[in-house]
């Protein structure tokens, strides 16, 4: 394996030195954001020079500042007062959390009430906090930019519903192209005389504008919102869904149908609880799925996927210097957390490249994963022995890693389990299996058990290139060369370790020589 302590470009490999060290990134090591919506106002505090900043904080109030507004032309007074309540919290809780200023943005219902800039001097006057009221395309951008966060270079339709509006932005490999607002939030269309009928008419007539403005849309459909992910979770109760993370939720036409459907037939109440889902969250769920309905069969998307990033990742993304924007977001998280978290940060490199001769096929999408799990591979090293193979699986699962598929969860969570422990069976996390198919829960396993017998061999700079890995499927030979200095730490747990991962890969001969 190679030193820790070698700092040629090259020996980073394809993704690149790691960014959070740098001045620029580490300006963004807390960044505070405010989002005031038509439906909630919300604080999220992101934390971490990271491509993918962790979420220090995090917290929603619904105010309903839209509610009624369609009769009055005014924010709803009570809402205005429960907005204004959160935005004080706010501002302490920035304060004690040395955030500062906060970055907040007011959309449909603020820009759209005649006293909506009133508001924006008494909240100014009472916090202290300047709010930006942003028109309907600024909105739809940075809600896009916000799925970039998560998907760098992805191509499609970004949807984001608020609770009076709902804004179209195309991404096109990381740019951000047409883009436009409409008033298909549920608070602006729910009351409309003439009920179901009238909304259809309503929601169809607007569709249509859309469409003529965005041209085809075929690729995938990002939707973004509170709506959408209150549907998302139903669909998941629907289907007996067992890993319970919306970011990269997949959908498709059929399964929207089936869900509109089941909303439509359901108690809403009961199903509310049982999702959890919040009351005023429910109260617009069924509008939601109507214009939801009219948007897949207007754009016809190849596939559809929840993203929980939205406006305010937008506002983190355009902070961002463009070298950051273009890293990976999985990899450079996983570098972070490895430099936070592990005993001996930088092995996670020597690692990768001391089981990548295991791997010969593996393809990009491969490769990134394997480089995850050896960064990731130690950073739950404080856990109780008896449970650190089930905390890396919940860690890889249901952590806010971006640019990881549900798939792609799983199989991370498998090799960081065997990371720990040679059988998978016999644990909380079974159903969660079969989101993968045999032969890639096989390539995990194969993976996790490299990492184990990986970490048998620390070893500083004085054995540099101490061991070598080689697979031959040919003859099914495993072969490990150690030179004489490193081979004290061949012990006899390690040779136990070897051969597990010798029959994960259905080895016929496991060769080691010392040289």
């Amino acid at each position: 394996m190679d030193g820790l302590n070698d700092a040629s470009h090259s020996d980073w490999g394809p993704f690149g030195r790691p960014l959070f060290d740098d001045p620029k990134a580490r300006a963004l090591s807390r960044v505070g954001v405010v989002d005031i919506g038509s439906n909630s106002v919300r604080l999220v505090v992101f934390d971490g020079a990271a491509r993918s900043p962790a979420y220090f904080y995090n917290e929603k109030i619904m105010c309903g500042l839209g509610a009624g507004m369609a009769e009055s032309g005014k924010l709803n007074p009570d809402g205005k007062l429960r907005a204004l309540e959160a935005l004080q919290r706010f501002q302490l809780l920035a304060q004690g959390m040395e955030v500062s200023p906060l970055t907040a943005v007011a959309t449909a219902a603020m820009r759209e009430a005649s006293d909506g800039p009133a508001f924006c001097d008494e909240i100014e006057a009472a916090t202290g906090i300047k709010v930006w009221i942003i028109d309907g395309e600024e909105e739809a951008r940075l809600s896009a930019q916000g799925v970039l966060l998560g998907w760098p270079g992805s191509f499609g339709l970004v949807c984001d519903i608020g609770g009076s509006s709902l804004e179209l932005a195309e991404i096109q490999g990381g740019d951000v192209g047409r883009r436009i607002t409409s008033p298909l939030g549920p608070l602006k269309f729910k009351d409309l005389e003439g009920g179901k009928k009238a909304r259809e008419k309503h929601i169809r007539k607007t569709m249509n504008r859309l469409a003529e403005h965005m041209g085809a849309q075929r690729d995938r459909m990002f939707l973004v919102g509170g709506s959408w992910r209150a549907i998302a979770r139903i669909d998941m109760q629907r289907r007996g869904y067992p890993l319970h993370v919306l970011h990269e939720y997949r959908m498709d036409a059929d399964a929207v149908a089936q869900t509109v459907a089941y909303i439509e037939n359901a108690d809403l109440e009961a199903l509310r609880r049982e999702c959890g889902v919040s009351s005023a969250r429910m109260e617009l769920v069924p509008y939601a799925a109507e214009v939801l309905t009219q948007l897949v069969a207007t754009f016809e998307p190849k596939d559809i996927a929840m993203s929980s990033y939205g406006i305010r990742e937008g506002l983190l993304y355009e902070q961002m210097p463009q070298e950051l924007r273009d890293r990976d977001p999985l990899i450079e998280s996983c570098r972070f957390a490895e430099a936070k978290d592990a005993r001996l940060p930088g092995y996670g490199r020597k690692l990768y490249k001391f089981v990548q001769p295991l791997f010969p096929q593996a393809g990009t999408a491969h490769r990134r994963l394997i480089k995850a799990a050896c960064l990731l591979h130690d950073v739950s090293w404080r856990a109780h022995p008896d449970y650190r193979a089930e905390v890396c699986f919940d860690n890889a699962t249901r952590a806010n890693l971006g640019g990881l598929k549900h798939g792609e969860r799983i199989f991370l969570g498998l090799a960081l389990l065997h990371r720990y422990r040679n059988k998978r069976e016999g644990t909380r996390f079974e159903e969660l299996y079969d989101l993968i198919d045999e032969p890639t829960r096989k390539r995990a396993e194969i993976l996790g058990k490299a990492l184990r017998f990986g970490a048998m061999l620390w070893m500083s700079d004085v054995t540099k290139d101490g061991a070598s890995l080689d697979w031959a499927p040919k003859t099914k030979t495993l072969s490990l060369t150690m030179n004489q200095a490193a081979a004290p730490l061949y012990g006899e747990v390690a040779e136990a370790r070897l051969n597990s991962l010798a029959v994960s890969l259905g080895a016929a001969h496991v060769k080691v020589d010392f040289k």
